[in-house]
C-alpha cells in the first residue's frame, strides 16, 4: 500500500509536467442522475490523457543505469505518448 509520505512524493515530482485540469459540473449528468456529477478533464493535458502522470512519475524513479540502458513501451495509444513526453 502506498504511504502517505511516498504519495506527496510523487505529487510533487508529477504537478512539474501535469496539468490541473480541475473539475467541471456537468449540468446534463447531474439532471440524468439527480445528484451534482463533476467531470476531470483529463483530454485537456499535453498528452490528451492522464497517462502522461504514471510515465512521467515511473520514468523519474529510474536509476542512472537503467536510464542508460533505455526504455521500451508497448501500447496503442495514450500511454506511449506519456511515455514519449516523460
Amino acid at each position: 500500500m502506498i504511504t502517505r509520505e511516498k504519495f506527496e512524493e510523487a505529487y510533487e515530482i508529477v504537478s512539474k509536467v501535469a496539468r490541473n485540469t480541475g473539475l467541471v459540473e456537468s449540468e446534463y449528468f447531474s439532471n440524468l442522475t439527480g445528484n451534482k456529477v463533476f467531470l476531470k478533464p483529463e483530454n485537456m493535458q499535453l498528452t490528451g490523457a492522464y497517462k502522461i502522470r504514471g510515465a512521467y512519475y515511473k520514468i523519474s524513479q529510474l536509476s542512472e543505469e537503467d536510464r542508460e540502458k533505455g526504455l521500451i513501451t508497448a501500447s496503442a495509444g495514450n500511454h506511449a505518448q506519456g511515455v514519449a513526453y516523460a
